[in-house]
């Protein structure tokens, strides 16, 4: 083992004890984190798989959402194997069983800690491991090249940011980086700073949320929603983080008439905390959860549910897209796009940077700066049908131009499979 990996290995069993910890802490607000906590140790109650086996590592619901039209292609393509899922957080795992349901295995990927990886590879035994987006863990890549076990980073994505952390790390950086057989990058970007990092037969696929398709049944769930909150607009805050509500409940506030904002917490662990925001506010709200209907003099409906996201943009006329007022680098748009909802973005979104400035250059996004600028723009958007019809279409054609990533990363799935 080489000295900066033997660092961080004996650094891993330090602090291991602080991660459990941490998620006993988590579990009072989100019951999940008390489940299957062996499986973060790498001890798993179900049977070894009995058939050959292809592993997808998702660590949270962005990444598992992304996986669906990979996780399809390959149930197509590869029929006689079994599809394994990890993932890290319980939301993560949820969604993948909302998704998948009994058609793939699940199970938590264990800390990075050697003797945890042993056990999860001796367990499962994967043909190939499938790591999204950028979960790059020095033990774990290490071990499964001790064994032969290939590894495709997929949907991969590396902000400028994160590649100066990765650089600091030095050696065990360009270690891991360099173990991956393949890696199918979002954008030339991405690929130009994985290699910087000793990425090898690095390609641009684009990214594999443009070939998410929304439910149909979401989107008439949301049509029918839209219906009912009658002839008033209709505005949406999707996936807002902490600290962000209050700047849309400001930029709100500057709204004349009667307005509904939908206002979705990125996670679920914070709806009550908004809820309190809102009384704190002196506004009528309700939520979702309730499943009663939305009067006419309610101010903001609370999406306090979860997997319903294509149905909340399905339901407004205008929806921002949250963690890009605040420095969080931006949630996922491209729901937005695939269902045709013009979307406003805050000047945070170096998590999707040369997505979103397409975006923006194309019409399909509109960049705010601050409450103030969000207001207006909503403002003058919701008293121009034509201008947010013709937005609309812009939109879809951006998410349509986009499609495709799926068959390329396949490609660099097979060339590894043979």
């Amino acid at each position: 083992m080489r000295f900066a990996r033997a660092v961080y290995t004996a650094l891993t069993y330090v602090v291991l004890p602080a991660a459990l910890a941490k998620l006993a802490w988590r579990s009072r607000r989100e019951p999940g984190y008390a489940a299957h906590v062996p499986e973060r140790l790498g001890k798993y109650a179900a049977p070894k798989p009995a058939r050959p086996l292809i592993w997808i590592h998702a660590v949270s619901v962005g990444e598992t959402r992304a996986a669906e039209p990979l996780v399809r292609a390959l149930r197509a393509r590869y029929p006689d194997h079994a599809i394994l899922m990890t993932h890290m957080t319980p939301t993560g795992r949820r969604t993948g069983e909302e998704l998948f349901g009994d058609t793939v295995l699940r199970a938590y990927l264990p800390y990075d800690f050697p003797r945890g990886v042993a056990r999860f590879l001796d367990h499962f035994a994967p043909r190939i491991g499938v790591i999204m987006e950028t979960e790059i863990w020095p033990n774990l890549v290490a071990a499964c090249k001790a064994r032969g076990v290939p590894l495709v980073l997929a949907n991969a994505r590396l902000s400028a940011r994160s590649a100066r952390g990765y650089r600091r790390l030095g050696s065990l950086a360009r270690e891991a980086v360099g173990a991956f057989c393949e890696i199918a990058a979002q954008t030339a970007d991405d690929a130009q700073r994985f290699e910087a990092l000793g990425g090898r037969a690095v390609t641009v696929t684009g990214s594999l949320k443009f070939d998410v398709a929304p439910p149909l049944e979401q989107l008439a769930r949301g049509r029918a929603w839209r219906e009912s909150y009658g002839p008033r607009p209709v505005l949406l805050a999707a996936s807002t983080r902490a600290g962000e509500e209050a700047l849309v409940l400001d930029a709100f506030a500057q709204i004349a008439g009667n307005p509904l904002l939908v206002l979705v917490p990125r996670h679920p662990q914070r709806f009550d905390e908004v809820a309190s925001l809102l009384r704190e506010r002196g506004l009528r709200y309700a939520r979702r959860s309730a499943g009663d209907p939305v009067a006419p003099d309610i101010q903001v409906l609370l999406g306090d549910s979860m997997g319903e996201m294509p149905a909340y943009y399905a339901a407004c006329d205008l929806a921002f897209v949250g963690g890009s007022l605040v420095p969080s680098g931006g949630q996922n748009f491209i729901e937005a796009c695939a269902v045709g909802t013009p979307v406003l973005l805050g000047p945070h979104t170096y998590n999707f940077a040369e997505a979103a400035e397409q975006a923006i250059a194309g019409g399909a996004a509109i960049r705010v700066d601050n409450p103030s600028d969000l207001a207006r723009v909503e403002t003058g958007l919701l008293a121009d049908h034509d201008a947010r019809a013709q937005m609309a279409q812009r939109v879809l054609a951006f998410a349509l131009a986009h499609q495709g990533a799926t068959g390329k990363v396949m490609a660099a799935i097979e060339s590894v499979m043979k």
